[in-house]
């Protein structure tokens, strides 16, 4: 009878860790269960049954696609395999945008082109009540269009955070109280898109697009959006006790930090915060605190 028990405790705990664990974990969403396509339906192929799809950039459009429903607080994940080869003058955007025009909150991840050889830069971007500019960029430690990576958004009450497979590239944390705007009050939809942006993307717009390569093309799959969606509770966005906004989430681990360190020191090419033809005198922001 010991061993029953035991047993059934055993079973009983394991199980609790398990569901617990696909709490935290999340779901891996085919495309059509959260998403739409925006707008070059015909640029958006679905695979593997739609667990995957495949964005085109040719010489006659670009697509994009967004979530069916917005979200206030939480975290959104996909693992995207970039343009290959030589690259130069596209944009693959992976972002979150609240939809209003004067007061406008983002999160950008904006992964700019390359010709062969060249590593491919990601730039990210905040909007906080309308105002963006906060611009800075990495280059990466990897192809990222020999295989799939994640790329991960984290917003809570604290803090956003930019994850690349789980390594924090940047962070961005709430100073409100010192003044310093941050995205509170407006939710927002994911996004994403496949363009020509030849005018600036590598290297400043030196570098255009070689139409000679297309189509271009880029691979997204384990759509993983997890959050209050809006409509929804009125209450789901304050309540402390959603996962995203536990005391795990509210700053970086050690090794988190650690992690972010190396990616500020070794891979970091460009930093708003120290561009002083732009500021002079560096934001609020930038003397907050990493």
């Amino acid at each position: 009878m010991a061993m029953i028990r035991s047993s059934v405790v055993a079973c009983v705990f394991f199980c609790v860790v398990a569901y617990n664990s696909l709490l935290v974990l999340g779901r891996p969403a085919t495309f059509l269960e959260d998403f739409r396509i925006t707008w070059s339906d015909s640029h958006i192929r679905q695979i593997e049954g739609g667990r995957a799809i495949q964005l085109v950039l040719d010489q006659n459009s670009g697509c994009g696609f967004a979530s069916k429903r917005q979200y206030l607080f939480g975290r959104v994940s996909m693992k995207i395999k970039l343009v290959p080869g030589d690259s130069a003058g596209t944009v693959t955007a992976f972002y979150m945008n609240s939809d209003t025009n004067a007061v406008r909150d983002e999160l950008d991840f904006e992964f700019l082109g390359n010709r062969s050889g060249q590593p491919y830069t990601v730039q990210t971007n905040i909007y906080a009540h309308g105002k963006g500019d906060r611009e800075q960029r990495i280059n990466l430690w990897f192809d990222p269009a020999l295989e799939f990576h994640t790329y991960t958004i984290m917003w809570n009450h604290h803090h956003i955070v930019f994850y690349v497979d789980e390594v924090p590239i940047r962070v961005y944390k709430n100073n409100e109280v010192k003044g310093i705007p941050y995205p509170l009050h407006q939710p927002m939809g994911v996004y994403s898109t496949l363009w020509e942006a030849d005018d600036w993307a590598t290297r400043g717009g030196l570098e255009k697009i070689d139409w000679s390569k297309a189509p271009f093309l880029a691979y997204y799959k384990d759509f993983d959006l997890e959050g209050c969606a809006v409509p929804g509770p009125a209450n789901c966005a304050a309540n402390t006790a959603n996962w995203w906004e536990g005391s795990a989430y509210q700053s970086l681990t050690a090794i988190e930090y650690r992690r972010y360190k190396w990616v500020r020191v070794n891979h970091m090419i460009y930093d708003y915060c120290t561009d002083r033809s732009r500021y002079p005198v560096p934001p609020p922001e930038c003397l907050a605190g990493y």
